[in-house]
């Protein structure tokens, strides 16, 4: 008598596997859970066995679904727009909805930040940051392009991104040479260190700066707390 489980169709976790590469896995590794539908803060999921799971998702598929799944607001206005177009090259062309996007970025912003570019992910608007870094230094008639980073921080898995990433401690000491050289200070002290120990991490920061000064193109540090290097504030 033949074995029915034989003829069963391939479940999408073994169609995966060996076929699709997932970030921060071996080749083969495959995934852990098939996504079968999301609603609000919720993914639904099957494991291997086709056993149903609900997973509250804390980590908002990685930070780009901050607002939830399936969210009647943003589900309309992407349906709205892809009746109209879903996407066009914005080298010279623009459209309604980035402008008005800008416009309301540009009204909470500081002032003096009026100017939007937009980028594709997180790791592309550091590229970005440092290379108009660089460009602004080069306008000026300086040749700078270094930049003074946080031990401990990570900024993204891209060439740019990774060299002002932690150099010893991160996920990126494999690629050292080919990241440029950049100068690294100690992490920040935690909120209840003692003065001392402020004024000591204060006098490392402006001692490097002032070494280095010449060669800095910029400073960059992750906004609010480090995330990576341990959900320091």
């Amino acid at each position: 008598m033949s074995n029915p489980s034989r003829h069963a169709p391939a479940s999408t976790l073994e169609r995966d596997t060996g076929l699709l590469w997932h970030p921060y896995g071996p080749l083969d590794a495959g995934a852990h859970f098939s996504v079968i539908g999301a609603e609000g803060p919720y993914l639904d999921l099957v494991d291997a066995a086709r056993t149903s799971h609900r997973l509250l998702d804390g980590m908002s598929s990685w930070w780009s679904v901050v607002h939830g799944y399936r969210h009647p607001v943003m589900d309309a206005a992407l349906t709205e727009q892809i009746g109209r177009f879903s996407h066009v090259m914005f080298g010279g062309l623009t459209h309604d909805p980035a402008v008005e996007l800008a416009e309301r970025l540009v009204e909470v912003t500081p002032e003096g930040l009026n100017h939007v570019f937009f980028a594709d992910s997180g790791s592309v608007s550091v590229e970005v940051a440092l290379k108009l870094a660089i460009q602004y230094q080069r306008a000026r008639g300086r040749e700078r392009g270094q930049f003074l980073a946080l031990e401990g921080a990570y900024h993204g898995d891209t060439t740019g991104a990774m060299s002002v990433c932690d150099p010893v401690g991160g996920m990126h000491a494999d690629f050292a040479s080919v990241l440029a050289d950049n100068v690294f200070v100690s992490r920040p002290p935690l909120p209840e260190a003692a003065d001392a120990e402020v004024a000591a991490w204060v006098r490392e920061a402006e001692n490097l700066i002032a070494t280095h000064g010449e060669q800095l193109a910029g400073i960059i540090v992750e906004p609010v707390f480090q995330g990576a290097g341990g959900m320091r504030p």
